[in-house]
């Protein structure tokens, strides 16, 4: 079964004076470990199953060890690894009967509230390098084998997480939301910031800067505990397992609640992080040729939509399907419903575009979600210039000139003042140019205070979501994200696997 693209995120070149500044896809800002998130107790004890048990590994003794009952001992075991650094294959924990299993069923152990386990087995040593002679990347501290290494830790899956994962891992490559969470207050909250939301921010901080500092595959337990305590969907249950769930609803709610954290109303500068990252905005006519009435409206949204049919084969076309839409409501001319064509533009540009491929839906004759698995081709460069505002257009136009000068430049061209043709050129070229990543593009100079007015309308891709499997309730999600090397790495959840540029936009669908 091939993978399908779900989302691409691209990031968007931006130029500064006569300068073009270089794309960079730097996943590897650092930050001091942040202290550990205890969740809110009324969380374990009303709303889950959960125990508390003391643990003890040679001379240490970890009390307080939480404990979900409806999932398997290996999530316990995984939970022992982050506080001792046992692997959970090496770890033998002694219980009524015999040794712990990771498939055992917690109902048949007996463990009670406050119970004390024995664990026995050793955590992973890093080898000391000897004082003369080479060094292996093996005996480097592990905030210097992520640098060696050219990627972050993988994630664990703890049960159908999956879609999870690849969430995480696409957002973790934008440095700019890393560096955001950075600055998320530890303690305390906003008064409009219901508690929820604040674990789920420090949570994601906490789990991003785990995964900046590990080699080795990441537990992403609390994260988990409190992404389900936020929203409850992701905690379904089927015959005592966790449902697969949608990657792109994860992402959606999880942009929304970082939305909410992150904003700094006392800051005129930026007062909304996640909206002037992510944030698409859109003007749309609505009208109705029944009647000749017309209305306009604004909104932002955290992503364009790429619609699938049977004449969508590119990226660029499904964008403009997307842009396009009917829907039926009351006519006050006509007194009656009436069908509105309702056709949107680009009327402002985030630094990261995020676009879904819409390709699950609802199948009437079986009463189930469906998924196309047409092939849609997309390309590591998207130009959304023709998809702007003539009020856009006209923005882009500066910027877009120095870029072409700039690549002029190179050819060993001389550099001509900008002229409407040259314009008109650059438009009919770069409507050729198309793919759907977020992109984002920084410069040891610093980016420019105004950054929307430096946007080209270009973006190089840098993330793929892809999910593999025809079911929209099962199957796989994976993760890609492109290194600051310029190479890319597949996340199948604990397993980087570095793949090839060409290779990446193979993941077009198709079956």
């Amino acid at each position: 079964m091939q993978d399908t693209v779900d989302s691409v995120y691209m990031e968007a070149p931006t130029t500064k004076n006569d300068n073009r500044l270089c794309p960079l896809w730097k996943l590897q800002q650092r930050h001091p470990k942040s202290p550990s998130l205890s969740v809110d107790p009324s969380y374990s004890r009303a709303s889950q199953p959960c125990l508390q048990l003391s643990v003890k590994w040679q001379k240490e003794i970890f009390p307080a060890v939480e404990i979900d009952t409806t999932q398997s001992p290996y999530v316990f075991k995984c939970q022992l690894f982050d506080l001792t650094g046992v692997p959970p294959e090496r770890q033998k924990i002694m219980v009524k009967g015999g040794l712990l299993k990771d498939d055992a069923d917690w109902s048949t152990i007996g463990v009670k509230e406050g119970q004390k386990l024995m664990m026995m087995g050793t955590a992973d040593e890093v080898v000391r390098a000897p004082e003369k002679g080479p060094v292996f990347m093996e005996d480097l501290p592990e905030e210097e084998q992520v640098v060696a290494v050219g990627h972050s830790a993988g994630l664990f899956n703890l049960g159908n997480t999956c879609y999870m994962n690849s969430t995480v891992q696409c957002l973790h490559s934008v440095p700019e939301l890393k560096s955001a969470l950075i600055k998320y207050p530890h303690s305390g909250r906003s008064n409009d910031l219901d508690q929820s939301s604040h674990l789920l921010t420090c949570a994601t901080r906490d789990l991003f800067n785990e995964l900046d500092r590990n080699v080795k595959p990441v537990a992403p337990m609390q994260f988990w505990m409190v992404l389900r305590k936020k929203y409850p969907q992701f905690g379904q249950l089927h015959n005592g397992v966790f449902m697969q769930q949608d990657a792109e609803e994860c992402w959606t709610q999880l942009l929304y609640t970082l939305s909410q954290a992150l904003r700094s109303p006392d800051s005129s500068e930026n007062p909304d992080t996640v909206k002037e990252l992510f944030g698409v905005e859109l003007v749309s006519r609505i009208h109705c040729q029944e009647s000749g009435e017309e209305s306009s409206e604004t909104e932002s949204v955290y992503s364009l939509k790429c619609h699938i049919s049977q004449e969508v084969n590119h990226l660029h076309e499904g964008l403009k399907h997307g842009l396009k839409s009917e829907l039926e409501k009351a006519s006050p001319a006509l007194g009656r419903s009436a069908t509105y064509v309702k056709e949107s533009c680009i009327n402002g540009l985030p630094r990261y575009l995020t676009i879904q491929f819409v390709r699950f839906f609802w199948k009437r004759e079986s009463n189930q979600k469906a998924k196309i698995l047409r092939k849609v081709d997309y390309p590591l460069e998207l130009d959304v210039y023709d998809l702007c505002s003539d009020d856009l257009r006209k923005k882009l136009e500066a910027p877009r000139q120095i870029l072409r000068d700039e690549e002029g430049k190179k050819l060993g061209l001389k550099k001509s003042a900008p002229k409407d043709n040259d314009v008109k050129m650059a438009d009919a070229e770069g409507s050729s140019n198309s793919s759907g990543e977020s992109s984002l593009a920084t410069s040891g100079e610093g980016v420019p205070t105004d950054k929307k007015t430096h946007l080209t309308g270009i973006y190089d891709l840098v993330a793929v979501l892809t999910h593999k499997g025809r079911s929209a309730d099962s199957g796989h999600y994976v993760g890609w994200v492109k290194q600051e090397s310029g190479k890319w790495i597949e996340y199948d959840d604990d397993n980087p696997i570095p793949q090839r540029e060409e290779d990446i936009t193979k993941l077009s669908g198709g079956g």
